[in-house]
C-alpha cells in the first residue's frame, strides 16, 4: 500500500511508467500529495 506512506519519487514513476506500457496506454498522471506542501502533478507518455 503506497497511501500515507513517504515513498520515493523515482520508484513511484518507474511503477507508472509499468502500468502504462503493461495497460497499452500512453498518457499518465502522477500526483504526489506532499506533507504540508501543494500537491505536484507530472505528466508522462510514454
Amino acid at each position: 500500500r503506497v497511501s500515507g506512506s513517504v515513498y520515493p519519487r523515482k520508484v513511484a514513476k518507474s511503477q507508472t511508467l509499468n502500468y502504462l506500457k503493461a495497460s497499452g496506454m500512453r498518457v499518465g498522471l502522477l500526483v504526489n500529495f506532499g506533507y504540508h506542501q501543494k500537491a505536484t502533478i507530472e505528466r508522462l507518455v510514454l
